[in-house]
């Protein structure tokens, strides 16, 4: 059985095949895209032999639901299994101004080596197709209730987005297309450890979407100990080309920023941090870390939490503190993962 999301271009022969006219594919798509059909028999409008023809052939989602979880906040974790049984996560989160967030994959383990971070324990396995992505964004939109859509995006899970730029780019273009999920661009964010070369590749495509960068440290000692990649770049390059992705495009970069208590939440790491972005027009998210099993770091104090605000906001900064969702439901990127494994 072939995973439709993977191969789109053989839905038009296949329809060809079977003597359907070519406005059957366009119904199809509709189906699976806007009106969240989870098989192909509910697509009513088809004639029956043509959904019991689909139905032998091709997989609607190309994967499996290993693992659902729920947290009380709203938030939901599904492990996924592709079709040769690697496995991703996604999330959808849900908020009180009723965005209704993916959050998705767009590699099967990383090979950044974030020293917090459960994704990486295995190393990279392989990277995902377009398909692939898509189809996470699909099991996510059957979660929500048929007056609910899908209004975010963040390319936040498992893997480093800029590393496989050619697969994640179509799949954000087929989900922000009116045809469809309909999400805009501009409620798109992809996220990055900070490669300077993906950015600038970025810039150079005008690419519309948000681009957030995962700093965590401002200095190249401590951040060299929590992102080893950091060691072929440099705090100084990665900020650099975040420079030169605003001249390019105008639009403003959010670093992301980790807080692991007592090791880069202090005064002192707040005003490195101030320092190095003071007369840029950024934004600053803070994260309190979900803490990994088996990791030995610890979620930061309320106090110390507090304290790196005001210190970022003394300096000038923009700062988005982000509340931490789906504690309950290893929602920690990677942590439902290396529990099923």
């Amino acid at each position: 059985m072939h995973a439709l999301l993977d191969q789109p271009e053989t839905l038009g022969t296949f329809l060809a095949e079977h003597g359907q006219p070519p406005f059957r594919e366009r119904q199809i798509w509709r189906w699976m895209f806007q009106r969240r059909a989870g098989d192909f028999q509910t697509m009513t409008d088809l004639p029956a032999t043509l959904r019991d023809a689909l139905a032998a052939r091709f997989d609607i989602f190309g994967n499996r639901v290993l693992d659902h979880q729920r947290d009380d906040d709203g938030t939901e974790k599904l492990l996924l299994a592709m079709a040769d049984d690697e496995q991703v996560e996604c999330v959808l989160l849900r908020d009180e101004q009723q965005h209704r967030t993916a959050c998705i994959s767009t590699q099967v383990g990383c090979a950044m080596g974030c020293a917090f971070c459960a994704t990486g324990l295995d190393g990279l396995r392989r990277n995902l197709a377009s398909g692939e992505i898509l189809g996470q964004l699909l099991r996510l939109a059957q979660l929500l209730p048929v007056e609910e859509r899908l209004t975010h995006i963040v390319v936040m899970g498992m893997g480093e987005p800029l590393a496989n730029l050619d697969a994640l780019l179509p799949a954000l273009q087929a989900a922000s297309n009116s045809e469809g999920l309909g999400i805009g661009v501009r409620r798109i964010t992809v996220s990055t450890v900070g490669l300077p070369a993906g950015i600038r590749r970025l810039a150079e495509l005008d690419s519309p979407y948000h681009l957030a960068v995962s700093l965590h440290a401002a200095d190249d000692e401590l951040r060299n100990r929590l992102v080893p990649i950091n060691r072929t770049t440099g705090v100084a390059a990665v900020i650099e080309a975040t420079d030169d992705y605003f001249h390019a495009t105008g639009r403003r970069v959010t670093f992301e920023y980790v807080l692991l208590g007592g090791l880069n939440d202090q005064p002192h790491h707040a005003r490195r941090l101030a320092d190095r972005l003071a007369g840029r027009p950024v934004m600053v998210n803070l994260i309190p870390l979900n803490p990994v099993p088996g990791l030995p770091y610890r979620a930061p104090s309320a106090t110390d939490v507090r304290r790196f605000t005001e210190l970022l906001e003394r300096g000038g900064l923009n700062v988005q503190l982000r509340h931490r969702r789906g504690v309950s439901i290893d929602a920690a990127c990677g942590q439902l993962r290396a529990k099923n494994r």
